[in-house]
């Protein structure tokens, strides 16, 4: 009987080829075949741009799963069976796989929804977690602020339209880091004018790659269209 493939899960950083870690760096060379995740078919996927500077993609096997962005429930069940049938395609035959994905494999990423779908269809896998530097850690060092110091208090939360919840986070924690921030710039502009940090306030699109843009002075972002991987810190 074959012995089965180990599932890697591999965090790659939130951009920097360099902030790749020297075990991921290792896993890559070593594994056989290198999934990625991406929005569609065809479509670009960041966590393969910094992968590709590491490994000859042609003598992979390369796997890219689409995660489509939608909350059909059914649809997405349907694609999460395929995705784990195809990965456990491999597997089945001994090969480790390596899942990369931007930032840390354990904090928002499609990894974790794929190891607990692999552990409750296939309890005999093994999945190991190899994490990564995120987004949240480049940003505050891009911008140079310490997120918690002594007994301080620092807050990650994904950013959504819910005002009062979105005070809430700031009016309780010292620092706080809103993630997926774009869709909701306008409303997170308001909860800063009204508590009056908006000057405390910085946002980051795709921090420590080669398309990172800074803005220190948020309100010009009014009413402007941002990218998906965009975060807001604000330190008070």
């Amino acid at each position: 009987m074959t012995n089965l493939g180990t599932l890697y899960g591999l965090g790659v950083g939130p951009g920097d080829p360099e902030l790749i870690t020297v075990k991921a760096f290792r896993l890559l060379k070593q594994c056989p075949v290198i999934a990625y995740p991406r929005k569609k078919s065809g479509a670009k996927s960041y966590a393969l741009a910094i992968t590709e500077l590491y490994v000859d993609t042609t003598e992979k096997t390369m796997l890219g799963l689409t995660f489509p962005m939608t909350k059909d429930r059914e649809a997405l069940e349907k694609r999460w069976n395929k995705t784990v049938d195809t990965v456990w395609e491999h597997l089945n035959q001994g090969k480790d796989v390596a899942f990369v994905t931007e930032g840390d494999t354990m904090l928002y990423s499609t990894y974790i929804h794929l190891m607990r779908l692999m552990n409750e269809r296939h309890p005999e896998v093994q999945a190991v977690s190899v994490p990564g530097i995120s987004s949240i850690n480049a940003s505050a060092s891009r911008l140079g602020i310490p997120l918690a110091d002594g007994d301080e208090q620092v807050a990650i939360v994904p950013a959504t339209d819910d005002y009062e919840a979105m005070r809430t986070a700031l009016e309780t924690h010292d620092a706080v880091v809103f993630i997926k921030v774009a869709k909701v710039i306008d409303l997170m502009l308001r909860v800063l004018g009204d508590l009056g940090l908006t000057d405390k306030a910085s946002v980051l699109t795709k921090v420590t790659s080669a398309e990172e843009q800074i803005w220190r002075n948020v309100a010009d972002l009014a009413g402007r269209e941002l990218e998906y991987l965009t975060l807001m810190v604000v330190r008070k």
